[in-house]
């Protein structure tokens, strides 16, 4: 992380615990926009849990190769059957909406950005391209702090959701 030092970490799901995703109101059909609230949360507390360390321009970098599979196979399987789309699948399936939620809840002004690299992190990475983003957002002075978010749904076939937020401001 070039430029740059932690301030706070979290991964989803957590070391110890049970996994279980909180749910997120108006979120629906899919455990990622769940997922990465969680992982944002987390990460957010241990860090604001001082007082003396306010951060509302804070960007927000989501970063997932899969994105959000379920919302979008929702879609796709409503379309196809001649159903009425559930509006809110409209609203979720914008990976940014889940960022607007976590930024209103945290009162957080920076830029929000979501990505798309071409492989998965593994569980607790976050992909070099998220990092430079950030790099990039801090250096230009659009953000003091950026949230870097790599989420990813499992396989169908099985295997567990993941996610890992990293907080990080100029070093």
């Amino acid at each position: 992380m070039s430029g740059l030092h932690t301030l706070a970490t979290a991964t989803w799901p957590p070391p110890q615990g049970t996994g279980e995703l909180p749910p997120l109101p108006g979120f629906s059909a899919s455990t990622f926009n769940p997922l990465v609230a969680a992982v944002a949360e987390l990460c957010l507390t241990r860090h604001h849990a001082r007082p003396e360390r306010k951060g509302d321009r804070t960007g927000l970098v989501l970063a997932s190769a899969g994105g959000d599979r379920a919302t979008a196979l929702a879609i796709d399987t409503a379309a196809a059957s001649g159903r009425r789309m559930p509006p809110l699948l409209f609203f979720q399936s914008n990976p940014n909406a889940v960022l607007g939620h976590i930024a209103a809840r945290w009162g957080l002004t920076g830029p929000l950005v979501a990505i798309s690299p071409r492989k998965a992190s593994p569980p607790g990475r976050i992909p070099a391209d998220a990092l430079e983003l950030a790099t990039l957002l801090v250096a230009d002075g659009d953000a003091e702090q950026v949230l870097v978010i790599a989420a990813e749904q499992a396989e169908p076939a099985g295997g567990t959701d993941h996610a890992t937020a990293v907080l990080v401001a100029a070093g």
